[in-house]
Parts: C-alpha cells; structure tokens; sequence
C-alpha cells in the first residue's frame, strides 16, 4: 500500500517536482518570484510551461485550465488541450509561456456588479505562481486570479493577494523598528471545515435539499443533540470510509487535511487542516469542498455545505484560524520571551484589537449571507456582535498597561518601554469561548463567524487589510518618534485604551450581551441586509483604496453581487417551499384528513354507540392545521408576487427579509405541527429522524 508520504502531494507542481524538472537558473528564479513575491520574470515563463506540461503529460494529462474563484463564490474552469496543429495534418502538445501566464476567458455570464455588460465578454486570467499548480480530474490546474478588460478585479483571489501585500508592506515597517530584518509577512490561515453527511436516496427525495441545499420544512425528532453523544464519538463504518478516501485525494492535492472527527449534530463532521499561506489556503479549502461533495457521492452520501441545513441542531461554519508569519519563521503573535520580544507581541496585538474595533462592520459584511443569517447566534455559532476574546490572563495585562499598575502574574520582568512584560505565556494559555466571533487562541486568532460554504477569502481580505491600516498608522508615528521606547508606550497605551470596548470573555449569547455592546457603542448588524450597505460606506471605501486592496468601483460591485445573491437565493428557497407546500405537503394533510373521516364513518355504521371521539379531535387538528397551512401559502405566494422588481437591489433585499422570509415562517410552522399529526404514511418526504438518524 502506498504510504502518505508517498502521496502526499503526487499531483502538485511543487517544490520538489520544479526542482527535479526545471533547469537550476530558472527555478532559482521562480523561487525568487515566490519568496520575495515579486513579479515573474516573462522570460522563464516559457521554460516553467514546458516543464509543467512535460510533468503532466507524463501523468496522462490531455488539458490544462486556468482554475480561477468568481465572485459567485466557487471556482471555475475552462479546458484547453495541449495539442497544435503542425503539418501532414498532425498535431504535437504544446504549452508555450504565454498561455501559462495569462488567459482570455468568457466573462460576461459570472457575476460582476454592473463592472461587465453581457455583450462586454472579455476577462483575463493571470497565473498566482505562489499557488502551485496541481492535477485534479486528469486536467492540470493552474491557480490564477481573474479581472475585466479594464482592470478591475472579477475574483476572490485579487484582492486577497492585494490585501496580503497591504499587509505585508506595514508589518515589514514595523518590524524594521524593533531590528527585525524580515523581508516578507504572510498572513497563514487554517480554515477548520464543518459539514453534514446524509443518504443520498434519503436527500433525493427532498426537493428543499436538492434545490437550496438546506431543508425547509422539518419537525423537531425526539433525540438531537441534547446528549451530546455524536461530539467526537465513534465514527460510522460509511462515514469513516468516505473520511478515508476524502484523506488520500486531498493529500494527493498537497492539503494539510489533518483533523477529522464527528462535530456536535447528528450527521455533522468537521475536517481541519495545518495552517499554510492564506492564499494557497483559500485555494485548498475551495479545492475541499469541491472533492468533499465528489467523494460523498460515490459513497452514495450527500455532503451539506449549508449553514444551516437543519433546523434545531448545530449549523456549520469554518473557523478562520488567523496569524501573521514572518519569512524567517517568526509567529508575530507568538508571545516572546523577552521584554523586546513582548513589547513586540503587544504592538501586533494591540494592531489586531484596533483593526477589529474599527472594522466590525466590514467583518460582518465578510461573513453575510442568507445561509449564514440563521447560524449566526444559535447553537454554538457565534453572534453577529463583533467581539473578541482574549482569555483572562491577556486581558489582565491589558488592563494593567492601561491602568498603569503592576501585573501580578508569573516570572514577571520590568520592560525597558515603562511596563511590565508578559509572563511566559504557554500557547494554551487561553480558554476557549465558543460563543466569540475573533477569539485569541495562544498564538493566533479564530474568526469563528464564516459559514460552511463560503469562500475565506473574504474574511481574510477584511482582517489583512483592517490590520495593515492599523500597523501603517503604527509605522507612520513610530517611524517619526525621537523617543523610541517612551513613543512605543504612549503608543500601545493609548490604543488600549480605544479600543478595549472590543474585548468581551462573557457568553456572547446572552441578552445582558446586547444590551452591553450598545452601552459600548458596538454594531449589531443582525442580518445580512442590515450588513451589506456598510461596503460602501465613505470611509470603508477610503480603507481599501488606500492599500490598493479594491477601488470604489470594485467595492460597490460587491456590493450589488451581495443584494442579488441574497435575494436570489430567498426567492428560490420560497418558491421550492411553496411548490412543497402546494403539491406535497397540503394534497398529504388533505388526504390524511379524508381517510380519518372516512375511518370515522365506518366506525358509526358499523356501531353507533362506540366512540368517534379521537377521530374527530385529530380531524379538528387536521383541517385547522391545513387551513393554517392554505392561508401561509398564498401569503407567502403573495409576498414572492409583490417583491418591487424595479426598485433597487437593497429594496427588494428588504422585501425578501421583511415579507418573503417572514412569510416562509409561518408556512415552516404550520406544515412542522401537521407533519407532528399526520400518519407517517401520508407524510410525503423523509423526516429529520429519517435524514440524521436513518430511520
């Protein structure tokens, strides 16, 4: 049997493969445009095609595709062969520089935000050399960003790239003031990936999960999650079996997969990576879920990337775990052991608390989505009050920087900077606080609020940029500083003491919570609608275009694709509902209901002295119960009918949450109680009990 070691990577164009297959001089320069990030030299650009191809074609590879991120959310392909035509009517595989470097895909029919009309199809792909190359499918796949005729960025990779530059670029600043030489900064990320498997012959009988991928009707079974018996229990035969051959085909991939085990819902399992550079993680985790939902196929599963698949039990998110890495190794949020290294530690810190505080918007924003809206704040997830959670030693020190005083903790040192250093800090220093959205965790930070199914790239766009803002700021005092020292402690004092409202160690579910992040001054954004306009406002666009991370232009295109996106999938969600509604869910109950009273009749004809009375309780139920439903169907057919089609998107986004999602409630409500009544034979689709429980 092949070993990991082995497989591990054997379908990447990595390290190892360019070193054995490129001459000496060209992979020390394609090196070079990796570790320095600078651009790459168009003429090895030829010389690196070739050899690809060569490796490819060597694995029986036919086809290459540039493999870019849309802004719909998912990744996209378009394959060409290697083959040219020559002479003698023949043909010979080819695959020169140019074609590595760039490609001319259709833009027109992806999202774009009013950047592209549909007759204005041009887009261009460009190679991220940073992301190797890999073979999935027997295609080769070259990683690369994607942008209009004009410029501006069609993709998800952009400006994650732009704002790890953004960043990279302020934390160099900072570092060259405390004598550190470091030449690059990377943002690393390890996105923890949570997800629900259900038999596929049970799912394809559910029209809510075929077409929205969550379920729309559902009554509560008798067991969930409430004794906490599927958490990290024993894992299924079929479920370990398809966890196995997820395992072999993303090491192929060269992804870190390193944790598997079953999460706390029924049916719900999650899989977590070793960190890695954020880009390249973001292309793995979007590379996960694709092979995710192929591998549960062909165990005849279905793999639900959902935020919010059932209601009642845990959703699923994926927890951003966040860090900054110098090009030498160094964690910057390592706590160091000496008072330079300390102070260090805090003025990245202290970056990260401001960048947070000052952008909880745009973290909210990050994370929007119709899916996500009913996650966030139940069974686990965070709420969508940006908050962080530092652990209460941390905090402790914070505190007594800011209130001048000693901190009374262990092998405490006097700083040269005026206060005391941190005790040596063990990376498991911290407690974990599941109900914090950006929560510390000894030497990085967890963003717990991104749902299942999302890209990263968002949130890590957002973090890169609001902490390269916050260090630029650094940079531009310290640099001028004629104390060094005493600059850095008015510095992180002062920065303590504006944004300390950020930080919060309490149950973030609490309704005490609430009412204290108002007293803060923090932003509830509570649905994605109430989010969304915050893209634009005047100083988030100033944000990005100061770093060159997104244009006004770019920013207010993102911000039509998220309205439309929002809107769309609410009108699928009530449309599939309403067909549920009309054509399964009513014809049951009234079928149901017929059969009872005919039931009741042949007990009066056969004997009128024996009691009908327990059918004719049901049958009251019954029919209030359809009523019920009848009047929730054409309010909610209502609702989808009247959405304002020429109003703006931000209005008819309005609609879908005020009138069509409320609507949907009570649809959900009165078909939930009758499924409670109705004759299990009559019910015309697999219960809750049937999808997480197989019976």
């Amino acid at each position: 049997m092949e070993t990991v070691e082995a497989l591990f990577g054997s379908n990447v164009f990595n390290d190892a493969v360019m070193q054995q297959h490129l001459p000496k001089d060209i992979y020390r320069a394609l090196r070079k445009t990796i570790d320095d990030g600078r651009r790459l030299d168009p003429t090895i650009a030829g010389a690196v095609a070739h050899a690809m191809k060569e490796w490819a074609i060597g694995k029986g590879v036919t086809h290459y595709t540039h493999w870019f991120q849309p802004l719909s959310g998912i990744t996209a392909e378009k394959h060409d062969a290697f083959i040219t035509p020559v002479a003698g009517g023949r043909v010979i595989e080819s695959f020169s520089g140019s074609e590595l470097v760039r490609g001319e895909p259709d833009a027109s029919s992806f999202p774009s935000g009013g950047l592209r009309s549909t007759f204005e199809a041009r887009g261009y792909t460009a190679w991220d050399p940073t992301s190797y190359a890999f073979i999935k499918d027997g295609v080769l796949c070259i990683p690369t960003a994607f942008c209009s005729y004009g410029g501006e960025a069609l993709d998800k990779k952009t400006p994650l790239l732009r704002s790890m530059e953004a960043l990279s670029r302020q934390a160099v600043r900072v570092l060259k003031l405390f004598g550190n030489d470091a030449r690059r900064v990377l943002p690393s990320v390890g996105p923890e990936q949570e997800y629900f498997l259900v038999d596929k012959q049970t799912w394809t009988q559910r029209k809510d999960l075929v077409f929205t991928g969550r379920t729309l009707f559902g009554a509560k079974p008798p067991k969930g999650q409430e004794l906490d018996d599927h958490y990290f229990g024993v894992i299924k035969p079929r479920v370990q079996a398809f966890m196995s051959e997820l395992n072999r085909e993303l090491w192929k991939l060269g992804i870190l997969a390193k944790t598997e085990h079953n999460e706390a819902a029924p049916a719900q399992h999650e899989m977590a990576p070793i960190y890695t550079v954020a880009n390249v993680a973001t292309d793995h985790n979007q590379l996960t879920m694709e092979i995710m939902k192929k591998v549960a196929d062909r165990h005849g599963l279905v793999c639900l990337l959902a935020e919010k698949p059932f209601d009642g039990v845990n959703g699923s998110g994926k927890h951003n775990n966040w860090s900054m890495t110098t090009d030498t190794g160094t964690n910057l949020l390592e706590p160091g052991d000496s008072p330079y290294d300390s102070a260090q530690f805090l003025l990245f810190l202290v970056a990260v608390i401001k960048a947070v505080d000052e952008h909880q918007d745009l973290l909210r924003v990050s994370v929007a989505g119709a899916g996500n809206d009913h996650r966030l704040g139940a069974n686990e997830a965070p709420p969508a009050i940006i908050s962080m959670f530092l652990g209460d030693e941390l905090t402790a020190i914070l505190q007594a920087i800011d209130q001048g005083t000693a901190y009374i903790g262990h092998e405490k040192e006097e700083m040269a900077i005026g206060v005391h250093v941190l005790p040596k800090f063990p990376r498991d220093n911290t407690d974990r606080n599941r109900t914090s959205p950006f929560a510390f965790t000894g030497n990085k930070f967890e963003f717990r609020s991104v749902g299942s199914s999302a890209s990263i790239a968002d949130a890590n766009v957002v973090i890169n940029t609001g902490v390269a803002d916050a260090l630029m700021r650094f940079a531009d005092e310290l640099e001028q500083a004629e104390d060094f020292q005493a600059s850095l402690h008015d510095l992180i004092v002062r920065e303590i003491r504006a944004h300390k409202r950020i930080i919060f160690n309490g149950n973030g579910y609490s309704t005490e919570w609430v009412r204290e992040a108002k007293k803060r001054g923090l932003k509830n954004l509570p649905t994605t609608v109430d989010a969304i306009p915050s893209l634009i406002d005047p100083e988030n666009i100033e944000l990005f275009s100061r770093h060159r991370v997104l244009s006004g232009t770019e920013l207010h295109a993102r911000y039509e694709i998220l309205l439309e996106n929002y809107c769309k999938v609410i009108a699928i969600e009530a449309e599939t509902m309403l067909s549920m509604a009309r054509r399964e869910i009513l014809p049951a109950v009234l079928r149901s209901a017929g059969d009872l009273a005919a039931s009741a009749k042949a007990v009066k004809d056969y004997a009128p002295v024996f009691s009908t009375l327990p059918h004719e309780k049901l049958l009251a139920r019954l029919t209030l119960g359809a009523s019920r439903l009848s009047d929730g169907i054409e309010t909610l057919s209502n609702a989808v009918i009247s959405v304002p089609r020429a109003a703006d998107a931000l209005t008819r986004a309005i609609h879908m949450r005020d009138r069509v999602l409320t609507a949907m409630a009570e649809v959900r409500a009165a078909a939930d109680e009758l499924e409670t009544i109705v004759d299990k034979r009559d019910w015309p689709f697999p219960t809750y009990a049937e999808l997480l429980f197989g019976v």
